[in-house]
């Protein structure tokens, strides 16, 4: 199954310094029909605008991990973590046993992010805070967090569950294949277009559309234009 969600039917919410859509049921957004994606439970593409974030509030057993796509965004929370993570930049918070942060713009322009939650494999966890860059070469996508020992060992940052997520930018004609075993994915453009194909089924996802994949065995990607792609592979319940 290939699912597009275009941009245009996303949930979304607007106040004076937020601007969000929401690929899953999130907040004052409900859809029986996109409720996730196994342990991949919530997809919010967000504008935050300069002065604008979210006060300190808690989290607890969520592996949340926020892309940060134009700006920058500043995390401060209990455990004495601080720090500016800046566009092209991820962020992994563990929250586990609880954990309370703030998430800032404290420059003067607009700051674009994707924030991610899967729930993780098992409760109670230490929680902690990481950040890394996200890959600029073009060419293929690139493992930024993982809960898999061998993608852990490359450099990717830990989470707790079966499940990765990737990044990276496609050139024009360029495609990116990946086996998939009957696991499931979720996928989003950041800007550009490509084509996904999945044995008969294409279809064209454009900046910002989502797709969810499905009971296929492989996913194969192909930019029809310069394409920054996010994805997340995830094992499903059997």
């Amino acid at each position: 199954m290939l699912d597009l969600r275009p941009f245009d039917s996303l949930g979304r919410f607007e106040i004076d310094w937020l601007s969000a859509r929401y690929h899953f049921s999130f907040a004052n957004y409900h859809d029986s029909s996109r409720m996730g994606l196994g342990p991949l439970r919530v997809w919010n593409d967000d504008t935050v605008r300069a002065g604008g974030g979210f006060d300190p509030h808690p989290h607890r057993d969520m592996e949340i991990i926020t892309y940060v796509r134009n700006g920058a965004i500043t995390h401060r929370d209990n455990l004495g973590s601080h720090g500016r993570v800046p566009k092209g930049s991820i962020q992994v918070m563990s929250a586990g046993t609880g954990i309370v942060h703030s998430e800032f713009n404290l420059d003067p322009d607009d700051m674009t992010l994707f924030q991610i939650w899967i729930h993780p494999n098992r409760r109670g966890l230490t929680p902690r805070w990481e950040m890394r860059d996200f890959p600029t070469e073009p060419g293929t996508l690139h493992t930024l967090a993982s809960g898999r020992d061998a993608d852990i060992a490359a450099g990717a940052i830990p989470i707790a569950q079966d499940a990765a997520v990737l990044g990276g930018v496609l050139p024009k004609g360029a495609s990116w294949v990946t086996p998939l075993h009957g696991r499931g994915a979720y996928l989003v453009p950041t800007f550009g277009s490509l084509i996904a194909e999945a044995g008969s089924k294409t279809v064209t996802v454009n900046a910002r559309d989502g797709l969810l994949v499905q009971g296929e065995a492989g996913l194969t990607l192909t930019a029809q234009e310069d394409t920054e792609v996010t994805l997340v592979d995830v094992a499903l319940p059997e």
